[in-house]
């Protein structure tokens, strides 16, 4: 008994000069706090400040070591990737950005960390509290018809980008230069940030969507997430504009051990320079992908036929396409995609083999039809849209509401169409006049520029 008396006492000893191993909690007055509503501001401030802000907000029983560690190294994480006090320094669409990315960590359960709402109750975001914000930042008030997008395609796209000299990203990955022909795996309409996306897969990762095995990805699959600006033209039709970035995610669970698996780089602009400024970008691309853990840190949802124990895992519906059609365009490469807001559809233009080679060998866009050859067959297949169950602000492929197909002639010109349509993808027989006019108009879709 004496012995674990004094043990107890010599316990007790060590906490007590624990508590002087203190390093300090930095603290102070906000610089700049973001713009927003009083209403939203108090939903961030209950939730978010305690960790996201220069505050320095402890319970009592935060204050006591070892415990005190943990939370100074979680406040420290959280301050360096988003800082409430600061965030109004930044232009309103960073501001903005900030926001969408934080309401997407908190309606997939990673933010705020459950260990500490089991411990901070009040810090649990309401319901109530996550559709104020919703409302807040209404992607969708305007959806890209109220004037704000830029023009249709500009008439020339700049000088192509020599793809073999791109400098590698500061993590050391180095740019895929053969992105180009990957094929397709999802599409997204993005109205938070006003961008149209192509999602491409290599083989390996089109294999793996096709077959469902993507819990994990197989080494070797890569993706490239390839970003326009939205342009409007006349008929209220959404296409890709200006491009914006390309991204990559290449997995190696050997070589990329310490970034969850996936190398991660992105590279901007028509000169398609590296986003980093040093290796640590790498946490950015981390901590976005952390509530998407479950899906091997993929956000997208592949289109496929393939049959998961989970749902939300692959896209179904977007690939239900009748194997009665003349083709199977999936398995094709992409030229294009637009949106219509009116009728909530995405439309992506594909081609087969013929088509690809007419395209690559006309280059960049200049405003006109879309060379073809003998054999050349292009397929528009329209898809409903429905709200992207990882990413609010998002919208994906739903089910296919027609597949329209323009056959090549034996002197190239694009004029033989055929469509279909319905909840089954019947064949519809259109006047010659509409039928015409269809054709021209599939055949004048502009391939999205790439650097």
């Amino acid at each position: 008994m004496r012995m674990l008396g004094k043990l107890a006492i010599g316990g007790a000893l060590v906490i007590v000069l624990l508590q002087l191993a203190r390093p300090r909690i930095q603290s102070g007055p906000s610089i700049a706090e973001i713009q927003a509503p009083p209403q939203v501001r108090h939903i961030l401030q209950k939730d978010c400040y305690s960790c996201h802000s220069n505050e320095r907000r402890l319970a009592w029983f935060d204050e006591i070591v070892p415990a005190y560690w943990l939370v100074r190294h979680d406040i420290a994480s959280a301050r360096e990737h988003l800082n409430f006090s600061t965030l109004g320094s930044k232009p309103s669409v960073a501001q903005k950005s900030a926001l969408y990315e934080a309401v997407n960590m908190i309606q997939l359960g990673a933010m705020p960390l459950p260990q500490f709402t089991a411990l901070h109750p009040d810090a649990k975001v309401t319901a109530e509290e996550l559709a104020t914000l919703k409302a807040y930042l209404a992607p969708w008030s305007s959806d890209g018809s109220a004037g704000a997008l830029a023009s249709a395609l500009t008439a020339e796209a700049p000088p192509k980008t020599d793809l073999a000299v791109v400098p590698a990203e500061f993590n050391g990955m180095a740019f895929q230069s053969g992105f180009e022909d990957w094929k397709p795996i999802s599409f997204t309409d993005r109205g938070d940030n006003n961008t149209l996306r192509i999602i491409l897969g290599n083989d390996i990762a089109v294999k793996a969507a096709k077959s469902g095995n993507i819990s994990p990805w197989p080494d070797g699959a890569s993706f490239a997430k390839i970003a326009w600006q939205k342009a409007a033209d006349g008929d209220g039709l959404i296409h890709p504009g200006n491009f914006v970035q390309v991204e990559f995610m290449v997995k190696d669970s050997r070589l990329y051990k310490h970034s969850e698996g996936w190398g991660w780089g992105r590279w901007r602009g028509a000169e398609l320079k590296p986003y980093g400024v040093n290796s640590h970008f790498v946490n950015e691309c981390t901590g976005c992908h952390l509530p998407v853990r479950g899906d091997d840190f993929v956000y997208t949802l592949p289109m496929s036929a393939a049959k998961t124990g989970r749902s939300e895992v692959v896209n179904n519906d977007a690939a239900t396409l009748s194997q009665s059609l003349p083709y199977q365009p999936l398995d094709w490469n992409v030229i294009t995609m637009y949106v219509d807001p009116k009728s909530h559809s995405m439309a992506a233009l594909y081609g087969n083999e013929a088509a690809l080679r007419a395209v690559k060998a006309r280059g960049n866009r200049s405003g006109t039809s879309t060379v073809a050859s003998p054999g050349s067959v292009l397929a528009l297949i329209t898809w409903a849209q429905r709200e992207d169950p990882h990413w609010f602000g998002g919208r994906i492929p739903d089910s296919p509401k027609s597949v329209e197909f323009v056959q090549a002639d034996s002197s190239g010109k694009l004029t033989a169409y055929r469509c279909y349509d319905g909840p089954r993808l019947s064949e519809r027989r259109l006047p010659p006049e509409g039928a015409e006019k269809q054709a021209a108009f599939i055949s004048n879709l502009a391939p999205a520029w790439l650097p």
